[in-house]
């Protein structure tokens, strides 16, 4: 069976088409963007929609793209879906669509309120999707990620990677927080069981691994994986807080965006989609943690 993907070179796209290489019934066909959308969806049995604008960390993109991108590309993919014989259709969404910020747990049921323009971009076509009405012919997945990891990954765990393989001193070893991580294994399993199984009725299902884990066990992985161990300062917070500021203005390591990222808590479910899987996924977070890091060591 053939699948079209859009967004077939960025990290996640990248992955997947490394994961179905040698499989059997899955072939992963690329979206190529010099021609017609609607004409390289006959003979595909679905589509997994990757392409989007990511978040933009730096802030220095024009709020416009996010729309143009995320919300206005998926309305095109997926009206075409639509009137296509293509079966399945896969959305790759994210969590910031419903929080950019999470007390507690982060369940499909909780109410969206995005406060980025990429969250905000990413439920309109959320939303735009749900308005429509699905032929009983058709299955369609919203699938809202958290931070996925894996070979060739960017951002904050390679930030931190290159912290501990440096030997500076940890300086937030005071902030004990809970993060949701997928492996991209996991995410690979997940697509596989999308597109073989028609037993998974169509919905927004969260994307994470089994169990949460802190910054600080990550970097005692590092540490493992790497050989070395770290001095970890539990310096007060209200000091940390003032460097972060300091920073936010001096260009230093570590600003209020990145500190906010490596220690605070955002936990997810991933009940509903494992109970209509019927089974655990594949990698505990251990697993697909330690995996990215033998890939970070070997770079």
């Amino acid at each position: 069976m053939n699948y079209l993907v859009t967004g077939a070179s960025g990290f996640v796209g990248r992955n997947l088409f490394n994961a179905f290489e040698n499989h059997n019934w899955v072939n992963l066909v690329a979206w190529d963007r010099s021609k017609d959308f609607c004409s390289q969806i006959i003979a595909k049995e679905g589509i997994i929609h990757l392409a989007g604008k990511a978040h933009d960390l730096k802030k220095v993109s024009d709020p416009e793209d996010y729309y143009l991108v995320n919300t206005e590309l998926t309305k095109t993919c997926f009206d075409a879906f639509l009137k296509s014989s293509a079966s399945i259709f896969i959305y790759f969404s994210s969590v910031k669509a419903s929080a950019d910020e999470v007390s507690g747990i982060l369940l499909e049921s909780d109410v969206p309120n995005p406060k980025t323009h990429y969250g905000k971009s990413k439920l309109l076509a959320e939303e735009y999707i749900l308005s429509k009405k699905i032929p009983e012919s058709k299955r369609v997945y919203i699938l809202r990620p958290c931070m996925i990891h894996g070979p060739g990954n960017k951002g904050n765990l390679n930030l931190l990677f290159k912290w501990v393989q440096s030997g500076y001193p940890w300086p937030l070893g005071a902030f004990d927080n809970l993060r949701s991580f997928c492996s991209i294994e996991n995410v690979s399993y997940v697509v596989n069981e999308l597109l073989t199984r028609s037993d998974i009725p169509s919905g927004v299902y969260n994307l994470a691994d089994d169990q949460p884990c802190s910054t600080n066990f990550i970097i005692e992985l590092m540490e493992k994986a790497l050989g070395k161990k770290i001095l970890s300062f539990k310096i007060p917070k209200a000091y940390v807080y003032l460097v972060a500021k300091a920073g936010d203005v001096l260009n230093l390591p570590i600003n209020s965006d990145r500190l906010r990222k490596l220690s605070e808590s955002y936990v997810i479910s991933n009940n509903k989609l494992i109970n209509k899987l019927g089974k655990n996924l594949p990698l505990n977070v251990d697993e697909g943690l330690k995996n990215t890091i033998s890939n970070l060591i070997l770079k």
